[in-house]
């Protein structure tokens, strides 16, 4: 099942508006073979994905401010779905943007190599490859993970891939002595996974366990009992 961003809101205002008002102030414009939806900031919501400076941009959080004088403005901090690189803008309130409909859709990882790391389409197994800049924390996955993949769905561009939000990973080396003579509570040690990455853990953790990692911030969530 491939599920769509709905990133249509409630009350979408006509792209022919805008279209209308360049030609009345004789501004240059070029009618597009296919459009998105024309919003204001009124619309943001987090996760909302947005053209902007022919980028696409996913709304991380915003805030509306209203100053005590002069005017409203949105601030916005968006993440550039193909970069990866976070930012912080600014839109005066009621700004006219288009949004961009992107496609999230689940993908085997199977093997990396010169190209890159390739996946399997789990419904038609077609097989892509994705440069390791567009996957963020790429250390942390096993062959046989799934992952979404976001595509801009007007162009078929991959735009990234995200891992699972956490996984389990076997810790091969770590000091197992490291508890002798720490007092502190908040003491953490160096340790390497199965997949070759390395994360701060507990000093309780062991070589041959199993822990849960946040694939966001990299860090260690708990301890993973075999069932």
């Amino acid at each position: 099942m491939v599920s769509i961003d709905d990133n249509t809101p409630a009350l979408r205002r006509p792209r022919c508006c805008a279209i209308i008002r360049r030609f009345l102030y004789g501004v240059p414009f070029c009618i597009p073979k296919e459009i998105d939806a024309l919003i204001d900031t009124s619309d943001f919501r987090n996760g909302l994905s947005i053209l902007l400076d022919n980028e696409i941009y996913t709304i991380i959080e915003f805030q509306h401010v209203k100053p005590g004088k002069g005017n409203a403005f949105v601030r916005c901090r968006m993440k550039a779905l193909r970069t990866g690189r976070v930012l912080e803008h600014t839109f005066p309130s009621g700004h006219e943007i288009v949004t961009a409909r992107v496609i999230r859709k689940p993908y085997q990882y199977l093997y990396k190599d010169d190209s890159g790391y390739n996946f399997m389409d789990q419904e038609t197994f077609d097989q892509i490859s994705i440069e390791e800049k567009m996957i963020e924390n790429s250390d942390f996955l096993r062959e046989g993970d799934t992952c979404e993949v976001l595509i801009h769905e007007e162009t078929g561009q991959i735009l990234s891939c995200e891992l699972p939000a956490h996984v389990v990973l076997e810790v091969t080396l770590t000091d197992d002595n490291a508890v002798a003579g720490n007092t502190s509570t908040n003491a953490t040690k160096a340790a390497t996974l199965e997949t070759g990455s390395e994360i701060q853990v507990p000093l309780f953790v062991k070589t041959g366990d199993k822990i849960k990692i946040d694939t966001r911030t990299r860090e260690y969530v708990e301890r993973v009992k075999d069932k």
